[in-house]
C-alpha cells in the first residue's frame, strides 16, 4: 500500500499530534477493559485504568528503544494474560509482577537463542500460505467483539439505536478515509468517533426528554462524578502504579510453591502470544513494505515486547503485546511514522494523570467503539487474506493448509493441558505449522512460481 508517512518520516508536531491522538483512539478501550476485567474475575480493584494506561505507554517506549525506532506498533494491555492475573491478584501486587516477569523471560529466552541460531526456520515454518490465513483469522476472531458492542449487549437486549449509532460511526470512518481530503484521509478514526458520539449524545438527549430508555447510549456519570465536587488540584491524580502497591503490602502473599505457581500461570500464554507477536509483525511487514523480522530483526521485536511487557506490568499491572487495533490504524491511514507512536505513548502517560480524560473514555459507547472496530478488524483480516495473493490455492497442498487454519480458528478449538491453554489461534497455527509440514514444508508452491 501507499504510506503517506513511512516509518522514519517525522510530520509537524501540529499534524502529529492529531494523528497520535487518533492512535490513542484506536487503541485504548481495550487497554482500558483488560484491568475491568481482571477485576471483575478476581473480585479485587487490585487493577487500575489509569496505571494500565501508564504502563501501555511506558512499555511502548521500552519496545521502541529496542527496536531502534524501525517498528512502529504500541503495545498495549494483553487480553490473553486476563485469566493469569486473574490468578496471581492472589498472591499480592509483587505476584503480578513476578508473573509478568516469567512471562517476559519467555521472550528473552527466545530473542537470544534466535540470536545465535537466525530467523531462517520462521520463514520455513511460517510462510505466506501459514501466516497469511493466521493474520486473518486475528482480525476475524475479533469481529464477534465488534458487533457484541454494535448490538450493545451488555444492556441485555436488542437495541436499535446502538446500531445505528455504531454504523453511523462505521460509515464516517469510511466516508473520511475514502472521500475525505489529505487531513482527512489521515484522521478518519477521530473523524468516526467523533460524529458518532454526537449521534448517541442526540438518541440519549431525546431518550431522556421521552423516558424512552432504549435511546440513552450514554452515561455521563463517570463525568459529572469527577466535576461534581470539582477543584483544580482533582484533575489531576497519581494513577495506583503496581510496584507501589507491592513495595506498601511487601511479599507476605508469596511463597515457594506461589512462585512455582505464578510460573505455571504465565510463562505457557507467553509461548501462545509468542506465535501472535510473529503474525502481527509479519502483518506489519506486509503493511509498511519492510521485513521487521530480518530488520530490526526478531530478536529485538521480542527483547522489545518481553522487557516492555515487564516495565509495563511494573507500573501498570498489565502484561503487554502488540495492538493489531495500532496496525490496522496504520494500514487505513497511511500514517507509519514511528514518532506517531512515540507521541502516542507520551500521550498516555501524561493523560493516565488526568482524571477526566479517563472520564470521557468511559462515556465513549461501546455501540460507537464498535462502528470503528468494524474498520479496525476488518482491514487486520483483510491485510491476512492479501499475503495469500501469491499463493496458489489451486495446489491441495496449500488449500488444505488454509483450510485448516481457518476451520480450527473460526471454530474456536483450543487445546487445554491443565493450566496450560492455547488459545484458538494458537491452536489453528500450530494445526497449520504441522499440515504445511507434513506436505511440503517450506516447499509450498505460489501462483507465481507456477507460470
Amino acid at each position: 500500500m501507499h504510506l503517506i508517512y513511512n516509518v522514519e518520516d517525522k510530520p509537524k508536531f501540529s499534524a502529529n499530534l492529531v494523528f497520535a491522538i487518533q492512535q490513542l483512539l484506536s487503541i485504548i478501550a481495550a487497554t482500558l477493559l483488560v484491568p475491568t476485567l481482571v477485576n471483575s474475575i478476581s473480585g479485587t480493584q487490585m487493577m487500575n485504568q489509569a496505571a494500565a494506561l501508564f504502563g501501555a505507554g511506558v512499555g511502548t517506549l521500552v519496545y521502541i528503544a529496542f527496536t531502534r525506532r524501525k517498528s512502529p506498533v504500541f503495545l498495549g494491555s494483553s487480553f490473553a494474560f486476563i485469566t493469569p492475573l486473574a490468578g496471581a491478584c492472589a498472591f499480592g501486587y509483587f505476584g503480578i509482577i513476578l508473573g509478568a516477569v516469567f512471562a517476559g523471560l519467555v521472550y528473552v529466552v527466545i530473542a537470544v537463542l534466535i540470536h545465535f541460531v537466525g530467523t531462517k526456520w520462521v520463514d520455513k515454518l511460517l510462510p505466506k500460505v501459514v501466516i497469511g490465513p493466521t493474520v486473518a483469522l486475528i482480525g476475524l476472531s475479533l469481529c464477534g467483539s465488534a458487533i457484541n458492542n454494535l448490538n450493545n449487549t451488555a444492556v441485555g437486549e436488542y437495541n436499535h439505536a446502538s446500531i445505528l449509532c455504531g454504523l453511523i460511526a462505521f460509515l464516517a470512518v469510511v466516508i473520511a478515509s475514502v472521500k475525505g481530503k489529505r487531513i482527512g484521509k489521515l484522521i478518519p478514526f477521530i473523524i468516526g468517533v467523533a460524529v458518532g458520539y454526537l449521534a448517541a449524545s442526540v438518541c440519549t438527549i431525546i431518550g431522556s426528554a421521552t423516558g424512552n430508555e432504549a435511546l440513552k447510549l450514554i452515561d455521563y456519570s463517570p463525568l459529572v462524578d469527577n466535576f461534581k465536587n470539582f477543584q483544580l488540584s482533582s484533575l489531576f491524580s497519581l494513577p495506583s502504579f503496581t510496584f507501589v502497591n507491592a513495595l506498601k503490602e511487601g511479599t507476605s502473599a508469596l511463597s515457594g510453591s506461589s512462585v512455582a505457581q505464578l510460573a505455571v500461570l504465565f510463562a505457557p500464554v507467553a509461548l501462545v502470544v509468542f506465535a501472535e507477536h510473529i503474525a502481527d509483525h509479519k502483518n506489519l511487514s506486509s503493511v509498511i513494505g519492510r521485513d521487521l523480522i530480518k530488520d530490526p530483526g526478531l530478536e529485538r521485536t521480542l527483547l522489545g515486547d518481553g522487557v516492555g511487557s515487564i516495565v509495563g506490568t511494573v507500573f501498570g499491572g498489565c502484561p503487554n503485546t502488540t495492538y493489531g487495533e495500532c496496525i490496522g490504524c496504520i494500514a487505513i491511514t497511511g500514517d507509519a511514522s514511528v514518532h506517531t507512536i512515540l507521541l502516542t505513548s507520551v500521550l498516555c502517560m501524561l493523560l493516565s494523570f488526568f482524571s477526566p480524560f479517563v472520564a470521557f473514555v468511559n462515556t465513549i459507547p461501546v455501540c460507537v467503539i464498535g462502528g470503528i472496530c468494524i474498520a479496525l478488524y476488518g482491514f487486520i483480516a483483510v491485510s491476512g487474506l492479501k499475503m495469500l495473493q501469491d499463493v496458489d490455492l489451486g495446489e491441495n497442498r496449500n488449500l488444505f493448509v488454509v483450510s485448516a487454519i481457518l476451520v480450527t480458528g473460526i471454530g474456536g478449538l483450543t487445546l487445554n493441558f491443565g493450566a496450560i491453554v492455547f488459545t484458538s489461534i494458537a491452536t489453528a497455527l500450530i494445526i497449520g505449522i504441522v499440515t504445511n509440514l507434513i506436505l511440503g514444508g517450506g516447499k509450498t508452491e505460489t501462483a507465481s512460481a507456477k507460470k
